[in-house]
């Protein structure tokens, strides 16, 4: 698949949202394009994406197209790679169909069957156009563009890249399985899908697998924005592990240590992961994403709560959980980390 260039991208942005691309957000755009290359990682494979047998040469042909139904679309690989090494910490496919009630089918190679799955989209890493007015009052605190939401559908995901002038660079395609989350990233200016960055850095046996319901309360955390990148990956693979210290994770991305050990004492900082002075390790807390009760049974390093303590925080935790609501047809759920879905949902899904 072609890699899109930064003039390519100038002419999208500017079709995108013509009012207020000006000199300034043309000057944003290119810095910003040249730091997302500029990390780029090796890919796992070439991929091309359709909606009703129509190829778009680029995601980016695909968003422009006001005809293209977005809420039907089909990614695939071309070629997709054997089962190997390189699809470490990911469910190898040839094939996701991503379909409009935000459910997809994942194809295995080989596979008859295909593997059912709840789908959302996290726009990681994009650029939203503003001008140089509209930048200085968001810096300021004012005036902010609302982003749309970071969780959720690929069609919506997608949809919301028009709406809101938004270019986006990657994605993160969430696939939410009856016993995990898997997690695949777009590379979307050279249309290739990325490994894992834990892939032959990271040995498989250190991840755990975690229930959906704490992978989803992970992804909302993330999908707010407010952490920069680096300290969402890190946070991504820290959950998915019993610890790792910040020479682990410097390996796993690449970076100098101390780029990780300080963006991993932000996240201590927001109380998201703690620290162990003594072995130096970083371990996430659980807590901050499972409802208080269920807190001791899925995070063996943070004590249960006391019964007789009655803190603001323990009590906007039950709230939110209270609210926890199925993202297919909005009915409560049970608390515990049993799954994201409500029963019904849950069977329908399956039987599908």
């Amino acid at each position: 698949m072609p890699t899109v260039p930064l003039p390519e991208l100038d002419r999208f942005a500017g079709r995108l949202a013509p009012a207020r691309y000006d000199a300034y957000a043309k000057q944003a755009l290119a810095r910003a394009y040249e730091e997302f290359v500029a990390r780029r990682r090796p890919a796992l494979a070439a991929a091309a994406v359709s909606t009703e047998g129509t190829e778009y040469p680029t995601f980016y042909a695909l968003i422009e197209d006001a005809k293209a139904n977005l809420a039907e679309l089909e990614l695939r690989l071309e070629p997709a790679p054997p089962a190997g090494p390189e699809w470490e910490f990911l469910l190898p496919f040839v094939r996701i169909a991503f379909h409009a009630d935000g459910s997809a089918n994942l194809f295995p190679p080989g596979a008859v069957a295909p593997v059912r799955a709840i789908a959302r989209v996290s726009l990681r890493e994009h650029y939203v156009v503003r001008t140089q007015d509209e930048e200085h009052r968001a810096a300021s605190g004012g005036g902010r563009r609302a982003l749309p939401a970071n969780i959720a559908t690929l069609g919506e995901g997608l949809a919301a890249c028009r709406v809101r002038g938004l270019v986006p660079f990657g994605v993160a395609i969430l696939l939410y399985l009856p016993d995990r989350r898997v997690r695949y990233e777009l590379d979307l200016v050279h249309t290739t899908l990325l490994p894992d960055p834990r892939a032959r850095r990271l040995s498989a046996t250190r991840r755990v697998n975690r229930p959906t319901r704490l992978s989803w309360g992970v992804d909302q955390m993330v999908g707010r924005g407010d952490l920069s990148i680096l300290q969402s990956r890190c946070l991504e693979v820290l959950v998915e592990s019993n610890g790792l210290s910040a020479v682990e994770l410097s390996h796993v991305f690449g970076g100098v240590r101390e780029l990780t050990d300080s963006a991993l004492q932000g996240l201590v900082a927001r109380r998201l992961v703690t620290f162990d002075r003594r072995t130096l390790v970083y371990r996430p807390r659980l807590a901050a994403y499972l409802p208080t009760r269920d807190t001791a049974a899925a995070d063996p390093y943070v004590a249960g709560p006391d019964p007789a303590l009655h803190s603001s925080v323990q009590e906007l935790i039950a709230a939110a959980d209270a609210r926890a609501t199925c993202p297919l047809c909005g009915a409560p759920l049970p608390s515990g980390p049993r799954g994201i879905l409500c029963d019904d949902c849950a069977a329908k899904v399956g039987a599908a």
